[in-house]
């Protein structure tokens, strides 16, 4: 948790993915998430956490539903949805971070 603390003061954008394993959303994200981690590459990163083994964390965020997908620079949330979303939203909203 402390690493994760650290990491979000980065200056590239963090895209998190807050999931559950049983999900049925959040197993159709999988494939967009890593879609968008090849896109990406070094320009930004992509952390994915399941609410069941980081609850603590999970209610920290005030996750309520999964799929959601948050994104932080320097420290703020720029970008917050819950829900299915394209690759391509997530890419263009990553971008403006970049």
């Amino acid at each position: 948790m402390k690493n994760l603390e650290e990491t979000m003061k980065s200056s590239r954008p963090i895209l998190i993915d807050f999931y559950a394993s049983w999900c049925g959303p959040c197993k159709r994200m999988h494939p967009v998430i890593d879609e968008v981690e090849k896109h990406v590459c070094d320009k930004a990163k992509v952390i994915k956490i399941d609410i069941d083994t980081n609850k603590e964390l999970a209610t920290e965020w005030g996750i309520r539903s999964v799929p959601t997908i948050v994104i932080v620079k320097y420290g703020e949330i720029k970008f917050r949805q819950s829900g299915v979303q394209k690759a391509s939203d997530l890419i263009k909203e990553l971008e403006k971070w970049m």
